[in-house]
């Protein structure tokens, strides 16, 4: 309790505002396009976001570094671009199982661990910083998307910051609320919305297997957690010069995987972005009681879980892009930090330029995103020079 800190609470809670509300819509196309009903898709959404709560929370204590947990969400993208099985939503639990299997068996091979944690930190930065770039480009494109949504956010950003630097964010956030408030027009049956959704529904699926579903869900929805999240996530906290044992995290977020499938839940995992916000100056002065940050996202993300209906009614309000528009304000800091720091040293340049823009890019090859393929391939550039 002595480690816990107004700025810490605030980056934490808001990180997972933002990481539920940025991305929920993508689970649970995601999971009705692969057999869920609506229930079956609510409640798939509302374990995965308390996983991810507690997961954080229990390794964040343990390790005493900002340690977000995530759902996965291009696995979920993945699953959107899929179909239902003849089994029916049964089938695909059971390839989630066999997902989170395989990503304990990932976090107990001693070998990937060390692969992981042997990533330079030139690269480590340069790939923060092109996974950044996207979201930090959002208050603008809030601005193109209507000025008088956008501009606010913006100058309450300047403004805060101006006043004092812990303030820019808070700032931000309310007049977010306040152009929601005063902006968008709420439908004439939303408290009616809003009051039905308050009973939160969990629904146990009993799995089923085939062959079919491990080789179409279960085998591609491991490779693309492992490469976009998890790779990444661990590269973030080494960017920010926290050093931990990648494999005891990857193979706990495995457990929870397991865990959560029974109820619908496709994957947690190491997150980037949210560790970005946490992890960096955003997340306290303090560099060693910045895990408490990760904490209050644990618990924000259980009570977004717990209120999934209503959590859904309210966030569906906003225009997604102004929910980016103040995660992109919160990580400006973080951007510059790892944009200077990947840059620093001109013989590895070239290496961290294609790692930064493989993972600006937003590509994507075989279904995994550019920031694993520049990280590959910039690492290659490095061991080529040697």
């Amino acid at each position: 309790m002595n480690d816990v800190n107004p700025q810490s609470v605030f980056t934490g809670l808001l990180a997972a505002f933002v990481g539920f509300a940025s991305s929920f819509a993508v689970v649970l196309q995601g999971l009705r396009s692969v057999g869920a009903t609506d229930a079956q898709a609510t409640s798939g959404l509302m374990i995965a976001a308390i996983s991810m709560g507690l997961c954080s929370i229990i390794l964040s204590l343990k390790t005493k570094m900002p340690v977000g947990v995530a759902w996965s969400t291009p696995g979920a993208a993945l699953l959107a671009s899929s179909a239902s099985f003849s089994g029916g939503f049964e089938t695909t639990v059971g390839a989630f199982l066999i997902c989170g299997f395989l990503l304990v068996l990932a976090g107990v091979w001693k070998p990937l661990g060390r692969a992981v944690e042997a990533i330079p930190s030139p690269l480590a930065n340069a790939l923060l910083a092109g996974v950044l770039l996207t979201l930090c480009l959002a208050p603008f494109k809030a601005i193109a998307f209507n000025p008088w949504f956008g501009l606010p956010i913006v100058i309450a950003w300047i403004i805060g910051g101006w006043l004092n630097r812990t303030l820019a964010v808070p700032f931000s956030l309310l007049a977010f609320i306040a152009v929601v408030i005063i902006g968008v027009e709420f439908p004439e049956d939303w408290k009616t919305t809003l009051s039905d959704s308050l009973t939160p529904s969990v629904l146990w699926v009993t799995p089923a297997f085939s062959i079919e579903s491990m080789f179409s869900i279960a085998l591609p929805l491991f490779i693309v957690t492992m490469a976009s999240q998890n790779i990444p996530g661990i590269a973030v906290l080494k960017a920010n010069q926290f050093e931990t044992p990648a494999s005891p995290l990857i193979a706990t977020t495995g457990l929870f995987s397991i865990l959560g499938a029974f109820f619908g839940s496709h994957a947690v995992n190491l997150s980037a972005i949210v560790a970005a916000m946490m992890a960096s100056e955003e997340g306290g002065e303090d560099r060693n009681k910045r895990y408490i940050s990760a904490v209050f996202f644990g618990i924000g993300s259980i009570i977004l879980g717990v209120f999934t209906g209503v959590t859904v009614a309210f966030v569906s309000l906003a225009p997604v892009v102004l929910i980016e528009a103040v995660a992109g304000l919160a990580l400006v800091a973080a951007f510059s930090g790892s944009a200077v720091a990947a840059f620093k040293y001109e013989e590895t340049r070239p290496a961290a330029a294609v790692t930064f823009l493989a993972a600006a890019s937003g590509m994507t090859l075989f279904g995994v995103s550019g920031a694993f393929w520049g990280l590959l391939v910039g690492s290659g550039m490095l061991y080529l020079k040697k």
